[in-house]
């Protein structure tokens, strides 16, 4: 009743590619939301690395060739994305 979370774990960060694929310790963070984020000492923020892992790679790989042959003999892709 105190307005105080316990604790919040967010998966992304809407942005994140100018971030958190390269070292951007020199640069100057652009975005109001991000800078306001890292000003809380209660706040923990890291790249988005959960998906690299040996299940998460072999399915994305599956997937994929999965796509390719169902594209190569004319079938209808599972896992199209439309513009």
């Amino acid at each position: 009743a105190e307005n105080k979370f316990g604790g919040v774990g967010l998966d992304v960060y809407e942005g994140e590619e100018d971030y958190f694929f390269e070292d951007m310790s020199d640069e100057i963070i652009s975005s109001d939301d991000l800078v306001r984020l890292t000003s809380y000492r209660s706040v923990i923020l890291t790249s988005h690395q959960a998906f690299f892992t040996q299940e998460a790679m072999r399915a994305i790989a599956e997937v994929t060739l999965e796509n390719a042959e169902c594209l190569d003999k004319g079938l209808e892709l599972k896992n199209i994305v439309l513009p």
